[in-house]
């Protein structure tokens, strides 16, 4: 687990966040499964890399604010030290101003390391060719593959989609579909005349957008959760603050003159760091992308629904024609929440600041 992580699941103590589970995944036909077995080992790479960016970042950049905070407290205690007059209390005081430099220390070589290195942008790029890939096996039925003849443009996006498309160009993913285009347009040249594979292929597309929805329930849950409970923690800080400033009226203490100093500071830092995350943001997109995405798996679902009025055989070929449609909406969807995510995120490049 990340630090980002603990620090959230701290803030979170005590609250149950709602799940919704995304059920049982159906099984994917024999040849979007072999297909999906071939990919599986580049996705697998894109996505450990992308977890690893993502956490880098930001563990960094809530370590920045709670850290700028700590800085502050250590800043203010020697004040409580210097107040009190004694020989003693004035070396405490050079320890606590010892520590304030250290931690600003490790706050400039945080922010000198993830620009240096661009933590930011490579996550976001490591996520993009994760996203791409996961969804490659989903994609490839609706990709023409002309047998014996040489593709534009490696990149299933864009062979799927067109110029208008959610094409997100990437050299890894034009890469990838190079390879196992020859595999799938083998696998797949029949596939769409199998009423068994096109039925297979309509559950197992629901049941990856169920996942995707499940996801972004959580995502959503986790979020607001936490907007609450930061909420709730600066309302505290604030009552206190108020409250030591003042009691500082009639009770001169020095411990009250830190309390008005850290506290309002420890509120800003938490209240920085969800701003950085887009936690507002993340959430209002993931509810309106969880009730889309319901909305394509019943569109899915609907386009092999038995029907008492017609033949097999005609329904088959109904759903033949109207599942790639209906499939490929979904994708486009997903994959324009995409674009939204990286537009959203893509402006913090003042990276971790």
């Amino acid at each position: 687990m990340a630090l980002y992580q603990h620090i959230q699941r701290v803030l979170l103590i005590g609250m149950r966040l709602p799940s919704t589970p995304p059920g049982v995944q159906p099984p994917a036909p024999p040849a979007l499964a072999q297909l999906a077995q071939a990919i599986a080992p580049a996705h697998q790479r894109f996505d450990a890399h992308a977890v690893h960016a993502g956490n880098r970042y930001r563990s960094a950049f809530w370590a920045i604010y709670l850290l700028s905070a700590l800085a502050i407290f250590c800043a203010v205690v020697p004040l409580v030290f210097i107040l009190g007059g004694g020989a003693e209390d004035h070396l405490m005081a050079v320890a606590w101003g010892v520590a304030e430099l250290l931690i600003i220390g490790v706050v400039g070589l945080l922010v000198a390391a993830g620009n240096r290195s661009d933590w930011h942008g490579r996550w976001l790029e490591a996520r993009t060719r994760a996203e791409m890939a996961w969804y490659l096996p989903m994609i490839a039925p609706l990709v023409p593959f002309e047998a014996g003849t040489a593709p534009v443009d490696e990149n299933w996006y864009a062979r799927a989609f067109g110029s208008e498309g959610p094409a997100l160009a990437a050299r890894e993913i034009a890469a990838l579909c190079g390879e196992v285009s020859p595999l799938a347009s083998r696998l797949l040249r029949e596939a769409w005349a199998d009423p068994q594979f096109v039925s297979a292929y309509a559950a197992w597309a629901a049941g990856i957008l169920r996942g995707q929805r499940a996801y972004h329930d959580a995502v959503r849950a986790r979020q607001r959760a936490l907007i609450a409970r930061v909420g709730r923690i600066n309302a505290t800080l604030f009552a206190a603050t108020a409250l030591g400033a003042a009691a500082h009226l009639f009770v001169h203490s020095p411990w009250l003159l830190f309390l008005t100093i850290f506290f309002p500071a420890l509120g800003a830092s938490l209240h920085g760091a969800l701003a950085q995350s887009e936690a507002y943001r993340l959430a209002l997109s993931s509810d309106r992308l969880a009730g889309e995405l319901e909305s394509a798996i019943a569109r899915i679902e609907a386009c092999v629904r038995p029907s008492s009025h017609s033949s097999e055989l005609a329904q088959s070929e109904a759903a033949a024609a109207e599942l790639p449609e209906a499939i490929g909406a979904a994708i486009g969807l997903v994959l324009d929440e995409h674009h939204a995510w990286h537009a959203l995120v893509r402006p913090h490049h003042l990276p971790l600041g």
